[in-house]
């Protein structure tokens, strides 16, 4: 009896071990095999939910596994991300590195690995194992947010609000200086007068900004991405100032999520007679503050098209041809081959044509629309 028993026990451990080794796949990967790895850095900001979606619906119809893993804005858990990946056999991976400089370790052993890597919307700096990066120009995306508000100011001494994204983001870096190529001249002859960066403000004589420059201005008016803290910075610089230097304001905003939020802080402000702010991404509630006037513009980074860039990529890789490239970006180690994606500024006028015409929104996704 005893024997019959253990034999049952041995092959009950037997069949639930056979279970668990097929149910660990997810997005397309097969028997726990996945071909590309995605790594997106949360997915409580709705860019990344969106971008998960295009990456997904482009290639649900490819031959190729995929599986998509957030990791929540820690270091930490995007390089556990990584190795999980690595582990399950990818071929590719993309990523999109919530540290610039922190990745580089992540990345690193997926090249040790046998991995190709290509940095997606964020450039990973300090290594050389990146072999591609995909994505936005995004100082020209600054430069789009900068000119708009260029374009709507005039006369002299229009008070300018400044904010930037986290330190720890390229990009933040790429896109401020961008903005900053279009304002400084704008403020160096008197139409805009910073009211919240001391740092800009004794930088307001050079157009080209160092790194270290950069880094001291992005310092002082980061948002970290966040909503809370891109809120609570608005509400200290306009307590901190007078009325005579609120009245109609120019506010950068680095992207749409502080954009909202930096936005109900101007307008709930009884000195501000009126503000124009920018954002990017073109996020459903940023669209519809757009339609509702809250929101000036938002920079449309049409996330088919990089899922699509990446994903093409990736494919070519596997199959051993050439990735196709249009330029490169420096990354502190070596010059990474790069695709990039074009970009359309969008303001109340063109809301439909850009992102309803196109397919990217349906108009019943918000209200007042023309």
């Amino acid at each position: 009896m005893k024997k019959m028993l253990a034999v049952l026990l041995c092959l009950m451990m037997v069949v639930s071990l056979a279970g668990c080794s097929n149910g660990g796949s997810s997005s397309g990967s097969k028997k726990g095999k996945v071909d590309v790895g995605i790594v997106l850095p949360t997915k409580d900001e709705p860019r990344w939910l969106q971008d998960k979606a295009k990456f997904e619906s482009v290639i649900k119809d490819s031959k190729y596994s995929v599986e998509v893993l957030f990791s929540q804005g820690s270091s930490a858990n995007e390089k556990t991300n990584v190795e999980t990946l690595i582990n399950k056999g990818i071929k590719v991976l993309i990523i999109c590195a919530q540290d610039a400089s922190a990745a580089a370790a992540s990345v690193e052993e997926a090249k040790a690995a046998g991995v190709k890597v290509i940095a997606y919307d964020r450039l990973i700096t300090g290594t050389d194992a990146v072999d591609y990066y995909v994505t936005f120009d995004s100082v020209a995306v600054g430069e789009a947010m900068g000119q708009y508000l260029a374009d709507n100011a005039s006369g002299q001494g229009n008070p300018l609000y400044l904010y930037a994204g986290a330190a720890t983001d390229n990009n933040a870096f790429l896109f401020f200086q961008g903005a900053w190529n279009i304002l400084q001249p704008k403020i160096e002859d008197g139409t805009f007068v910073i009211k919240n960066s001391s740092e800009a403000a004794g930088l307001q004589a050079s157009k080209e900004l160092t790194h270290e420059q950069l880094a001291s201005i992005i310092g002082q008016i980061t948002t970290n991405w966040d909503f809370n803290e891109a809120k609570s910075k608005a509400e200290a610089h306009l307590t901190a100032v007078g009325a005579a230097d609120k009245g109609k304001c120019y506010v950068l905003a680095p992207n749409d999520g502080t954009s909202r939020s930096i936005a109900d802080v101007f307008a709930s402000d009884a000195d501000v007679t009126e503000y124009f702010i920018t954002g990017q991404d073109c996020e459903k509630a940023s669209v519809q503050y757009v339609i509702d006037g809250k929101q000036s513009m938002t920079v449309f980074k049409d996330t088919r098209t990089l899922a699509t860039d990446a994903m093409n990529m990736a494919i070519s890789v596997i199959d051993g041809k050439e990735a196709g490239t249009d330029t490169t970006y420096d990354n502190g180690k070596k010059e990474v081959a790069a695709k990039q994606t074009p970009i359309v500024v969008v303001t109340k006028d063109n809301v439909k044509q850009a992102l309803i015409d196109s397919g990217y929104y349906k108009a019943s996704d918000f209200t007042g629309l023309n």
